[in-house]
């Protein structure tokens, strides 16, 4: 009798010492993944990490350090995400206007599939730069993570503002305006 007492206590000591373990593993995975939570969007008045990226169906690049001394618009994106839709007439709209004016809007893709995109870009018709982050590195590089998401960059290359969520075409405007190179 003595024999199975100790051995019921043995497992459970072993289980416990498992679960504690399991406890120990879990607390530090939250830890560490809040830290890299707190990690924000490159902030208001940071300088704008540079990327290259290529242009959705062409081997041009675009690099941000290439637009320097322009207004940039950087919006994340994906056709899955409907707000993104309702916002990209917007800025189809905006675009011929503000490009003359010294403004450019990089559209970053984040779909993996080259055809979907195809087809999104068929349907709208859109003319701005489309570039394509097919394996994320340009969302990770600002961290971004809910989409859309857009940062406004001054001509100093600077972020002077950082929207998530779909933008009205006023809002994209006043933003757009604000970035507007002085003449």
């Amino acid at each position: 009798m003595k024999e199975k007492t100790l051995e019921k206590k043995k497992k459970r000591l072993v289980f416990r010492s498992v679960m504690l373990a399991a406890m120990v593993g879990l607390i530090a995975f939250a830890i560490i993944s809040n830290l890299n939570d707190d990690k924000s969007v490159v902030a208001k008045g940071e300088e704008a990490p540079d990327f290259e990226l290529k242009k959705f169906g062409s081997d041009e690049t675009i690099a941000l350090s290439d637009l320097r001394g322009k207004g940039v618009m950087i919006n994340f994106w994906a056709t899955y995400c409907e707000p993104c839709k309702d916002e990209m007439p917007y800025m189809e709209e905006v675009y011929p206007k503000y490009k003359e004016k010294g403004v450019e809007i990089l559209a970053i893709n984040l779909d993996t599939s080259d055809l979907v995109v195809q087809r999104f870009l068929d349907k709208y018709g859109l003319s701005f730069p489309i570039l394509h982050d097919k394996n994320g590195q340009v969302m990770d590089q600002y961290n971004v993570g809910q989409i859309p998401s857009t940062l406004f960059i001054n001509p100093d290359g600077e972020v002077e503002n950082h929207v998530v969520g779909p933008l009205t075409l006023e809002k994209l405007e006043g933003y757009l305006n604000e970035i507007t190179p002085e003449a």
